[in-house]
């Protein structure tokens, strides 16, 4: 089959969890497309909206000299990308809980500069703005993603993979995360890939690093869910395990059946949905 990008079935590590996690979650996700606006949907929180902002600050700091990297203070950095999730654009109710999630962005940038660590060497970028590479050409199947960081290692000539987290929870060890960016470094730019890193930002100092993916383990097993992608688009059949909706699915289909607050249209040209803030009465609870 001849190669053509725009008739091929991408795949990333977000929609290949959101398939695993629920396949009705991955047509909403991914491929249903409002009737009246033609853009595809997206639901908004205020941990989003955190993760968010703080990955745009840090992210940007690769395209600055290393001398130069941290003059501009990240905290004023934050608060003119915070403008893009500010209110109700970023899930918040209230001035209070969003002032909490602001400092609490504050607090990771703060740890970042007070430890810099690999941030202060020299980075990688790729040139493509949407890394990609065909995953099989037989198939029309394209991986893509955008790699956090990539930390250039020189005595090695390779570079190190990092990853921020800005949430609570560790990573599964089960995820295809790293091995997604394992696949996609290795075809997306000529450095060999060495090392392996999660940055939880919440509570760390230095990135927290991982045993390096099996490349072929890792092609295989990728392919083989895209595989299931792509026959579940051909045979437009996205399912949930579950008659009445699953945790996952639920919030997106709230936004169909029109119970979601329409906020905006975000960068990537989808329109942005934030669900109704529980009453008190939905929030009470019962000591018993």
């Amino acid at each position: 089959m001849a190669k053509d990008k725009y008739t091929a079935v991408w795949v990333s590590h977000s929609s290949i969890s959101d398939f695993l996690a629920c396949p009705r979650a991955y047509f909403l996700n991914n491929v249903y497309r409002d009737p009246h606006s033609g853009h595809k949907i997206t639901l908004m929180s205020p941990p989003l909206a955190l993760g968010q902002a703080v990955h745009e600050v840090i992210e940007s700091l690769s395209t600055v000299p290393t001398e130069k990297r941290f003059h501009e203070p990240l905290a004023s950095k934050l608060e003119e990308v915070w403008k893009k999730v500010s209110g109700k654009r970023g899930g918040f109710f209230d001035p209070d809980t969003e002032e909490t999630y602001l400092q609490r962005g504050k607090e990771m940038l703060a740890r970042v500069l007070n430890h810099p660590g690999p941030l202060t060497n020299l980075a990688v970028k790729i040139k493509m703005e949407l890394p990609y590479f065909w995953l099989s050409e037989d198939d029309n199947i394209i991986l893509c993603g955008k790699i956090d960081w990539l930390e250039y290692l020189p005595e090695t000539k390779s570079v190190h993979i990092i990853d921020f987290k800005t949430g609570k929870t560790e990573e599964d060890p089960t995820s295809l995360q790293l091995p997604i960016y394992h696949l996609l470094a290795s075809r997306c730019q000529q450095h060999p890939v060495s090392k392996v890193s999660y940055w939880y930002l919440m509570r760390s100092d230095a990135p927290a690093q991982q045993k390096l993916p099996d490349m072929e383990e890792a092609q295989k097993k990728v392919l083989s869910i895209a595989k299931k992608i792509k026959l579940a688009r051909q045979l437009r059949r996205f399912k949930c395990k579950r008659a009445t909706g699953c945790r996952v699915c639920r919030p997106l289909e709230a936004v169909i059946a029109g119970d979601a607050e329409f906020v905006g249209i975000d960068e990537y040209h989808q329109d942005v949905y934030i669900l109704p803030r529980p009453s008190d009465d939905d929030r009470a609870s019962t000591i018993l």
